[in-house]
């Protein structure tokens, strides 16, 4: 008991700080830099693309400092939230969308299909939620929706004697690979696209083709476990846990029906339609905004939502992307500090230094740690996208890498880390859910993040010899 209570006091005591209030500090640890480190600037150019980037090799110290007033900090907030207000209110949007989806139990009928199909043979079991999983998230950014079928799965994994571990493990490595290896998400890849000033969707056709290699890596390591625990229950990383109750699982899952496939069908359409406006139209999130919002009234039609109904709904989904919202304008409050302070190219420049003497390929790699370091500080894949791409797409611009590159290094930085580190809110719910103690599960999934960061390794050195910049 006294060795619980010393456990938890030592937990509030580390207790991380509320990431709105951490980026805040942030925001304050900029302005004190505008005073503190060196302004200058690199020459720009406008590439035939119509890209801004910098030219390497032209960065010059500024020969007078001028710093930033307090007035000028706070104002940098309400810019800040005016200058992402086109994603902001994209965000808005497609959390409305997805909640009107979620209501007709789309997402329900199929997961729990899925389920009752194969929940029979554990190694297509765990295959299939991953892929689902992973698909999902890297078409939607679905994530904190699949927490109410972790009592289903430790339910499930208990009758075919695995354990809760498993079932979380099925769960955080669909989640945390579909982010990692996104081809639309709405969360990452656009908000980083476009603060990298690259095409939407651009490069969905080959992470598209790399999704089920990195699903394999995590379905060998989730099925390898399972096994050894279906032969012998006390190798079983929780055999001591008390684990939670999977009688209180959910098995009323709806059924397939003709409207949860229109629906689906819609999904695929709208972001078909998207894709093909972007490519050929020049497209971008204001009329993605307005495809999915035209998804949304055609899900309530479908459904015969009542229009009060299919308002409650959407709103409440905008609303659970209020925190989001906040994290994005207050992250771009933070570049636009050192913008204003013009310190953030003397940044940049500083990093290429140690980067510039490995070459592009290990360059890239070294983008992948520095992302999934930032990602124990600033879980929200928007907010580190907008923390850490002003500075990576300048630095790829150095370093002789793609910006598309850039862009997969902090996908893959932020969809892994997620899955280990513990201010994903997400990934302690889920843990909690199962019963699932924080330690045990770091023992188990430490081995499964290093073997998915060796492999985004080797896509990025792959990407920097083939993708030109």
């Amino acid at each position: 008991m006294a060795a619980n209570n010393n456990t938890k006091r030592i937990a509030m005591k580390l207790k991380m700080p509320h990431t709105l209030s951490l980026l805040f500090f942030l925001m304050i640890a900029a302005y004190a830099a505008t005073w503190i480190v060196p302004q200058g600037q690199f020459e720009t150019a406008l590439t035939d693309a119509g890209r801004q980037v910098v030219v390497p090799g032209t960065f010059e110290v500024a020969e007078e400092r001028d710093g930033l007033s307090p007035w000028q900090f706070f104002r940098a907030v309400p810019r800040a939230f005016a200058d992402a207000s086109d994603i902001i209110f994209f965000l808005f949007i497609i959390g409305g969308v997805l909640a009107v989806i979620r209501s007709t139990g789309t997402i329900d009928a199929l997961l729990g299909g899925l389920l009752k199909r194969f929940g029979g043979n554990p190694g297509i079991l765990i295959f299939a939620v991953i892929f689902v999983f992973a698909l999902t998230s890297s078409a939607m950014g679905a994530s904190g929706e699949y927490i109410p079928f972790v009592l289903i799965l430790v339910g499930l994994c208990r009758a075919m004697r695995m354990d809760p571990l498993t079932a979380v493990g099925m769960v955080v490595a669909g989640y945390g690979i579909g982010y990692g290896i996104a081809a639309f998400n709405p969360y990452t890849v656009v908000v980083a696209q476009g603060i990298a000033e690259l095409p939407t969707y651009s490069g969905w056709q080959w992470k598209l083709a790399l999704l089920p290699v990195f699903v394999l890596i995590g379905v060998h390591h989730v099925w390898s476990y399972a096994r050894r625990v279906q032969a012998d229950p006390s190798s079983s990383l929780v055999a001591d846990v008390k684990a939670a109750d999977a009688g209180t699982a959910r098995h009323d899952f709806p059924e397939l029906e003709t409207r949860h496939w229109l629906i689906l069908a819609g999904f695929i359409a709208a972001l078909g339609t998207a894709i093909w406006g972007i490519a050929t139209r020049g497209w971008y999130l204001t009329e993605l905004g307005a495809a999915f919002l035209i998804l949304g009234v055609a899900t309530a039609a479908v459904c015969r939502l009542s229009p009060s109904m299919t308002a409650e709904k959407f709103v409440q989904g905008a609303t659970e992307l209020a925190e989001t919202a906040l994290l994005v304008g207050v992250a771009r409050g933070i570049a636009l500090i050192m913008e204003d302070g013009q310190i953030l190219h003397t940044i940049v420049h500083t990093l290429s230094l140690p980067l510039g003497l490995v070459g592009a390929e290990l360059a890239a790699v070294g983008m992948l740690i520095v992302q999934a370091i930032l990602n124990l500080f600033i879980p929200s894949g928007s907010g580190q996208a907008f923390v850490t791409m002003p500075l990576m797409a300048p630095l790829s611009d150095i370093l002789g890498v793609s910006r598309e590159v850039a862009v997969l290094a902090f996908q893959f930085g932020d969809g892994f880390a997620n899955m280990i580190i513990p201010t994903n809110a997400i990934l302690m719910g889920i843990l909690g859910m199962a019963g699932v103690p924080y330690d045990r599960w770091f023992r188990f999934c430490l081995p499964l993040f290093l073997k998915l960061l060796a492999a985004a390794a080797i896509v990025l050195v792959a990407a920097v010899l083939l993708i030109p910049i």
